[in-house]
């Protein structure tokens, strides 16, 4: 049986070397486009009717949307609202991503640090121009909130500069971190089954009790995919806030 951690393996599906550089196409590569086109997919099909009265797919599709507006409108202020299909991008790719992976045989390209990262530190350069756009030098107070003494600069300058340049290492790693541990965690629970089964002589009753508790896991691991894109998007929508408004 494979191990719990076999399921995270990066393997080449097409050999690209260039130079010193590896651009082969991999398992995660193929997945993050699975991932692209399925909700590329349920937007363009759902939306492209327009109905009064919607169908499944439509009810899907405005729910998402609605719900990455009001996210947008409640954490990142009415001007942010132009920045309303960054983060929805943003929730939907990472929303995908997280639930395409709880398919037997797929792969979840959010349980590397590597893919987290660079969303991150994406979110991180955005916000950060977004913030030298808007305010020029002036940015530079939001390291001394307004108000503060000029003997505690020395000691706030630091904390703020420390606190603002490690969102990206903290909001990748809280992805990361989530759903490496849960597949993990259902890969072990399944193996427990499969034994157990096999040394109660393949008897039902025997395996019914390790079997519902990985429907319950499954169940909880689907519900921390949805809660890990919405935590995405929501401390992506904070951080435009702060870009756009300061203290």
């Amino acid at each position: 049986m494979a191990g719990p951690l076999e399921q995270f393996e990066i393997k080449r599906l097409v050999n690209l070397p260039v130079g010193n550089l590896d651009l082969s196409f991999t398992n995660s590569s193929l997945w993050m486009v699975i991932a692209v086109v399925a909700s590329t997919f349920l937007l363009v099909y759902g939306m492209r009717g327009r109905a009064l009265v919607p169908g499944r797919v439509q009810s899907i599709a405005e729910l998402l949307y609605e719900f990455v507006a009001e996210m947008v409108r409640d954490n990142a202020g009415p001007q942010a609202r132009k920045f309303f299909p960054f983060i929805f991008s943003l929730f939907i790719f990472v929303l995908f991503g997280n639930v395409l992976g709880l398919i037997p045989g797929s792969f979840t390209f959010t349980s590397h640090i590597i893919v987290t990262f660079a969303m991150a530190l994406f979110v991180f350069v955005v916000v950060t121009v977004v913030a030298f756009v808007k305010h020029g030098l002036h940015f530079f107070h939001f390291f001394l909130p307004h108000g503060t003494p000029l003997w505690l600069a020395p000691l706030i300058v630091p904390i703020e500069l420390i606190s603002y340049f490690v969102r990206p290492i903290s909001l990748s790693i809280r992805l990361f971190a989530n759903m490496l541990a849960g597949h993990t965690m259902m890969k072990v629970f399944a193996g427990f089954t499969v034994s157990m089964v096999a040394a109660g002589g393949g008897m039902a009753a025997v395996g019914m009790l390790p079997v519902l508790l990985n429907v319950a896991l499954f169940a909880l691991e689907f519900l921390v995919a949805g809660i890990q894109a919405y935590i995405f998007a929501l401390l992506s929508c904070v951080y435009l806030r702060d870009a756009l408004e300061m203290h």
